[in-house]
């Protein structure tokens, strides 16, 4: 390297980002320790400073790192800070700062959360931020910030939160294409309008009760947990949904009609069955089906499904390639009058591709019947999985219907496979 010009051992030397690798090369050379000022990113692990003696406190030593550098672009930050010290670093590399990732480990000290400057004020004077990311967030009062225009990427992860406080911070970020909300808890009622959203992921850890109106006409991805109802204003452009609910019910979907999706996934333990026959109806143009749910039922009251008609069923989604279900929509499909009136020019014009999860041997006949006709009406079917999930029967049945997939297997073994 000591033959190199000083422009390109600068450029190499820029590429470095841990602090620790930048401080050990301050000390190899003079020439080495006048290219730290070229630096783009900088990276402050969680243990940076555990062994740290004497004075300097943490604070200190990183503020002094930033003020020897022009231009920072990047700052990453897991090890303990304090408000007082990050608003210091900020008043240096803030308005150059084009990304910026924290963790706040406000959840667990809480105490810090009374700091003056607040850790989340601070952030105000970073106002050319493109990206931010935030863990471990204490949010239950709204954030001094004004307006990050050029913000695109927000992203929070495992925060308390109160609404209004959210919504404030959210208004203080009206460009964003990219919005992760991941294990926040607090949450009751959201209402998100980013007119130039493009993927959102909202994960809200609790009971599993909160209400999510959003308005975002370029919307392309929406992923959502934990809410019970959810209306989604405008959907022209969706494509991606995926709604799921661990602890609670879902009780109401309202999304218009989903004329670009491609692929949906519910998931959950209990949904109201109008909540899922309306999620199903709009999206009729759907490609990739993927349902794990295993009850409906409005109130207490856990219900398997109501039948649903086979032919209908395929019918109204004609465009479905790939098919993924689990116990209750299987048996939903599997009733008796189901397939009891075929027309012969039926067919299941698209579908390539089906995996089914089996967790009771009951109706074995209408089941198996129900697989042979998807056999025999999937023109274009290329391979089929049977899953046999935690079958649990002492009764003679549980082996007969055993047997009877595995002869169906062995009559279509170029498409059906067994797990």
């Amino acid at each position: 390297m000591e033959s190199l010009p000083d422009a390109i051992v600068q450029y190499i030397l820029s590429h470095m980002s841990n602090a620790k690798d930048v401080a050990s090369c301050t000390s190899v050379s003079t020439r080495w320790k006048d290219s730290m000022p070229y630096l783009r990113s900088l990276y402050f692990p969680r243990n940076i400073f555990d062994n740290l003696k004497g004075v300097e406190t943490p604070d200190r030593i990183v503020r002094q790192i930033i003020s020897q550098i022009f231009q920072l672009e990047e700052l990453v930050v897991y090890c303990p800070f304090s408000g007082a010290g990050l608003c210091s670093w900020l008043s240096i590399a803030g308005p150059s700062l084009r990304n910026l990732e924290l963790r706040m480990d406000n959840l667990v000290d809480q105490h810090s959360c009374n700091d003056s400057p607040s850790k989340l004020d601070c952030i105000s004077a970073a106002g050319n931020l493109e990206s931010l990311k935030l863990w471990g967030v204490l949010m239950t009062k709204s954030p001094k910030w004004d307006s990050f225009k050029k913000l695109r990427n927000l992203e929070i992860v495992g925060a308390r939160l109160e609404d209004p406080a959210l919504s404030d911070a959210l208004r203080a970020c009206p460009n964003l294409t990219h919005l992760l909300l991941l294990g926040c808890e607090g949450l009751r009622s959201v209402s998100i309008e980013l007119l130039q959203l493009e993927q959102c992921k909202l994960d809200f850890y609790g009971v599993g009760n909160c209400s999510l109106s959003l308005t975002s006409p370029k919307l392309e991805y929406l992923e959502v947990q934990g809410c019970s109802w959810i209306r989604v204003h405008e959907t022209q452009c969706l494509r991606n949904l995926s709604i799921a609910n661990n602890s609670g019910r879902v009780y109401m979907v309202d999304f218009g009609k989903l004329v670009a999706l491609e692929s949906l996934s519910v998931r959950g333990v209990q949904w109201c069955w109008d909540a899922i026959s309306k999620i199903l109806q709009m999206a009729s143009e759907v490609k990739n089906l993927y349902m794990k749910v295993e009850f409906t039922g409005d109130f207490e009251a856990l219900l398997p499904f109501p039948e649903v008609d086979f032919v209908e069923f395929f019918n109204s989604h004609p465009k479905l390639q790939k098919l993924d279900i689990h116990g209750a929509m299987f048996a939903a499909l599997c009733q008796k009058n189901s397939l009891k009136n075929v027309d012969s020019r039926f067919v299941i014009p698209s579908l390539e591709e089906v995996v089914i999860t089996v967790r009771s041997p009951l109706n074995a006949e209408q089941k198996m019947s129900t697989l042979e006709s998807m056999i025999k009406y999937g023109r274009n079917l290329k391979k089929m999985g049977i899953k046999i999930l935690q079958m649990k029967s002492s009764h003679s049945s549980a082996d007969d219907f055993f047997e009877d997939v595995c002869r169906f297997r062995y009559m279509n073994r170029k498409v059906v496979s067994i797990e």
